[in-house]
């Protein structure tokens, strides 16, 4: 109502996949998976946790190959690509995940490849650090496959079978959003979380006895 009637427009960019618009995110392979499934729509947290499992443990679903401007993805078991880039992306979805922007007009694309148990137990402890996964920007995505066979495709969080190849694209600021002029601004993302200090500091090193510690017994 405020927008309504001290209302600011502003401009901010649209996605395109395969003709269709999404103003959020379009997803591929397990993120796909997820979203068909029924019981998403009731329980999208505990869906995805039932459904993930399967991507920690090196995957048994079909693998994507995509194209992000002339950089290839190969092999990848998810896929996401997001109108404007995640400022801190959790590729297990456990944390709440913010753009910082809308009108950067470029899109965010998240690729998961795990080959074997140590890349998943990278994944799952490091993150957005881990070597299976993929973080970039691009201005153009294809997911390809057998030109005229379908695959699953989450746009918006409606799920779909689309054609491929599967093109995403960006349409800078082409939609009109009015929005209230005393609005709350966008939080500032938290900083990545540095493992192996919290590590250091979990389990301290014991000094060796007669290093100069004053406050080490060993050398009094």
């Amino acid at each position: 109502l405020d927008a309504l009637t001290d209302g600011e427009e502003l401009r901010i960019d649209l996605g395109d996949v395969a003709g269709r618009p999404f103003v959020n995110t379009v997803s591929f392979g397990v993120y796909a998976d997820v979203v068909q499934r029924p019981e998403y729509r009731d329980d999208k947290a505990g869906t995805a946790l039932d459904v993930l499992p399967d991507l920690l443990q090196g995957g048994f679903g079909d693998r994507l190959d995509a194209t992000a401007d002339s950089l290839p993805l190969t092999g990848q078991q998810a896929l996401l690509v997001s109108n404007n880039p995640y400022a801190a992306p959790d590729p297990l979805g456990t944390v709440a995940a913010r753009r910082t922007r809308l009108d950067g007009g470029e899109l965010g694309v998240i690729g998961i490849r795990v080959d074997g148990a140590a890349q998943a137990a990278e994944l799952a402890v490091l993150g957005n650090r881990a070597t299976g996964l993929k973080v970039l920007t691009a201005r153009r995505v294809e997911v390809g496959g057998v030109p005229g066979a379908t695959i699953s495709v989450a746009v918006d969080g409606e799920a779909l079978t689309l054609p491929t190849p599967v093109v995403c694209t960006l349409r800078p600021r082409a939609l009109r959003v009015l929005v209230p002029r005393d609005r709350p601004g966008s939080p500032v993302p938290p900083p990545p979380l540095d493992w192996r200090r919290l590590t250091r500091l979990a389990f301290p090193e014991e000094p060796a006895a007669g290093d100069g510690n004053p406050w080490d017994p060993r050398t009094s």
